[in-house]
């Protein structure tokens, strides 16, 4: 017969070997408290592994992120220790030697830049900010060296904010040398592009005021032709012999008395006619755009009045245009350059007042001192405070596409600098936009 083992903890009992039950309900409540804080750290611990593994995903996926990055960048990219050894390199740095990122690994750097670059020591560049900029060849994986590289240097820091490495950045020269080359080219067509839509304005200008004395003798020519044959008639029948009273009848029908009357005026009106051309022609040889070896003494203000008239024939704006100057703005230099500034500035404010009523440009010069003073002042809403400081920086317009290049006011400071002189922009108390030229007095 099987022996019966009770099933509550031996401990339950007493020493005389009597059970006691209130012993054994606080071992049970002991188990079940034990047994309740165990599953609790264990969902603790199934929660931190899901966190741990979120974290862990996050963390691979920025390392891919980041690596795609520098993958991505056109630039080497070279990450080096405090002693100088190699700890992260990019795509480019391995197109560049050759190398696998592998044979890199904590490689120092001095030992892959070429013969005779070691005594820059790379990697104590930080110790002289205005040397941080230097151009090296590297070792290429095949033993020869790469194409000469402008390397830029910068701190790397740790988590405390404290200097753990040096980060070089850099890209080849002869890139470096195509991108200038290739802006200078830019920018050379973008000033000869200015320069002919200046041109353009002035012939607008000059079409304009031609105008007048060319159709006035064209006019003249044509009356001329006219009398002419009229004439020539009159006196082909005097040289085959006609008599008096024939004579006075083809005079009177020809109505010869009326052309020999007109012939002086049309004569004098066509000789005006031509010499109001010659002056425009020789207005603008002398305004020529071409800069000379020499300085020439010419008054400014006579450059002043061809201006804002063909200026304002060419555009055809809506502006009152006043002009308040001395007979004489005596100054030395390009009369044509000068020319090509006060045309800019006056076309700038009559596209400036085109939408005002009532617009008005007024244009003022004096004489102070030793100094010429050309102010040019419009009606209109005047020059943003934001980029009141921008408006001589080349490229940039506030006009839409296709109406400027944004290099009008940057030429035409640099003309004014170049002439001793200086250019000045601001906002006119009641409104509009004022623009001052400075020159020194011949």
């Amino acid at each position: 017969m099987a022996s019966y083992t009770d099933p509550r903890p031996s401990s339950a009992y007493d020493f005389a070997g009597g059970y006691d039950p209130d012993t054994a309900s606080a071992q049970e409540t002991a188990w079940i408290e034990v047994i309740r804080k165990m599953e609790e750290v264990y969902s603790d611990l199934i929660s931190y592994e899901v966190e741990l593994e979120e974290k862990n995903t996050a963390l691979e996926e920025a390392q891919r992120f980041i690596n795609s990055v520098l993958s991505a960048v056109s630039d080497i990219l070279v990450v080096c220790d405090q002693k100088g050894q190699i700890q992260q390199v990019n795509l480019a740095f391995l197109q560049l030697t050759g190398f696998a990122e592998a044979d890199l690994f904590d490689r120092r750097l001095d030992d892959l830049l070429a013969e005779g670059t070691e005594s820059l020591r790379l990697y104590s560049w930080i110790d002289v900010p205005d040397r941080r900029d230097r151009e090296v060849r590297f070792r290429s994986a095949e033993g020869g060296l790469t194409d000469p590289v402008a390397l830029s240097c910068a701190t790397r820091l740790d988590h405390r904010g404290l200097p753990a490495g040096i980060v070089l950045t850099g890209r080849p020269v002869g890139e470096l040398r195509r991108a200038y080359e290739a802006l200078k080219t830019a920018q050379a067509q973008l000033i000869q592009q200015e320069k002919m839509a200046s041109l353009g304005r002035l012939i607008a200008g000059v079409a304009h005021e031609l105008n007048n004395p060319i159709s006035f003798v064209y006019g003249n020519v044509h009356a001329l032709s006219k009398y002419s044959t009229r004439i020539s008639a009159y006196l082909d029948a005097i040289h085959a012999g006609c008599d008096e009273s024939e004579r006075e009848v083809l005079r009177s029908r020809l109505r010869i008395d009326s052309p020999l009357a007109d012939l002086p005026s049309l004569m004098e009106g066509t000789a005006e006619g031509a010499q109001r051309v010659a002056d425009i022609v020789r207005s603008l040889k002398r305004l020529s755009f071409s800069a000379s070896d020499k300085p020439e003494l010419f008054d400014l203000a006579e450059v002043v009045t061809k201006a804002v008239q063909w200026s304002d024939k060419g555009k055809q704006g809506n502006a009152a245009i006043g002009l308040d100057l001395p007979d004489c703005l005596p100054v030395r230099g390009n009369a044509g350059q000068l020319h090509q500034v006060i045309v800019n500035l006056v076309e700038n404010a009559i596209d400036a007042v085109s939408d005002s009523q009532g617009a008005a440009i007024t244009i003022n010069g004096t004489v102070v001192n030793d100094e010429v003073t050309l102010s040019i002042e419009d009606s209109g809403p005047g020059i943003p405070d934001d980029i009141l400081t921008k408006v001589f920086d080349p490229f940039f317009t506030t006009k839409p596409v296709g109406k400027g290049t944004g290099l009008g006011l940057w030429i035409s400071y640099g003309i004014l600098r170049d002439h001793g002189g200086s250019l000045e922009a601001a906002n006119r108390p009641g409104g509009g936009a004022r623009f001052v030229i400075r020159l020194p007095l011949a």
